[in-house]
């Protein structure tokens, strides 16, 4: 398979994470995929061992056509007005949501799982997946207006946060040791299975 079929199979592929593999749902879905976050301990091409933030060992069953999705830094300039991101974020003792990590989406993914609902990454934390409708400075970092088909939020990134965006990746990419965060499918039997597989690149923690 020659490299620019591969860069294409990526870049649908990373759509298709955003569309539907990533648990970024619009709203709570009745059987929310397993979110996972870790590293991988072996893979063999049909399952992936993953070691969580929790300590524990989860085996996931490959789909026969999975794909890695890199996940790589970007420059804050990118989060500027007209992008579409997804935020995850935590609410200050002040009432203002504070951003733990900031994903610009690429401009095929733009509409996907548009919504501002609860999210996982820290107890308590939410996600924002919207259209940034201002950004204003503030003396601790900026303060992004981010509006969705149903509302709208306001949410301050501070210096630090981490502000990554997808890439296309191959299989190869999602070795012994990648970071990585992925929603999986629970069968029947309590089995995972899982068809997109986000790695960060150059052991970049996936920060969402």
């Amino acid at each position: 398979m020659t490299r620019s079929r591969l860069m294409a199979g990526g870049v649908a592929a990373l759509v298709a994470f955003a569309m539907a593999g990533s648990a970024l749902s619009q709203s709570p879905p009745p059987s929310p995929p397993t979110r996972l976050r870790g590293t991988i301990t072996a893979i063999d091409g049909k399952t992936a061992t993953i070691a969580t933030r929790e300590g524990t060992s989860v085996d996931v069953k490959l789909a026969e056509n999975w794909a890695a999705v890199l996940v790589v830094p970007t420059a804050l300039s990118e989060v500027k007005q007209g992008a579409f991101v997804g935020i995850a974020s935590l609410k200050g003792p002040d009432g203002v949501q504070n951003a733990l990590e900031v994903l610009v989406f690429p401009e095929a993914a733009r509409g996907s799982n548009e919504g501002h609902y609860p999210w996982d990454l820290q107890p308590e934390s939410m996600m924002t997946n919207a259209t940034v409708a201002t950004v204003a400075a503030a003396g601790d970092g900026q303060t992004l207006t981010l509006k969705y088909k149903d509302g709208a939020q306001d949410i301050r990134v501070k210096p630090g946060i981490p502000i990554v965006t997808f890439a296309p990746g191959d299989r190869a990419d999602a070795k012994v040791g990648a970071k990585v965060f992925l929603g999986a499918a629970k069968g029947a039997d309590g089995s995972l299975t899982a068809g997109r597989i986000l790695v960060g690149k150059d052991g970049l923690t996936p920060p969402m």
